[in-house]
């Protein structure tokens, strides 16, 4: 995953640390015993999920593959198959 840079990008950083703050909330908030800031934790949560496919979709996000990419792969492949 190294080579691909999987998830290296300011919309999965972004989408990762509002949900990890969000489940840090979520989770004191359980221990504490307080229902209402539990169900706030788990909002932030998702609100992290939306915020980083928001950004995805703004271009802050993996570019997608072209087709020239995908086929040059492929053959890629076939020639160390043949090897």
């Amino acid at each position: 995953m190294a080579g691909t840079s999987h998830g290296h990008t300011p919309a999965a950083w972004t989408g990762v640390i509002i949900a990890f703050i969000g489940f840090c909330v979520a989770g004191v908030f359980m221990v504490a015993a307080n229902p209402l800031g539990f169900w706030a934790g788990i909002v932030v949560i998702f609100a992290g999920g939306l915020v980083g496919l928001a950004m995805k979709v703004a271009g802050l996000g993996m570019p997608k593959e072209s087709a020239e990419l995908i086929e040059a792969r492929e053959r890629a492949g076939q020639a160390q198959i043949s090897h």
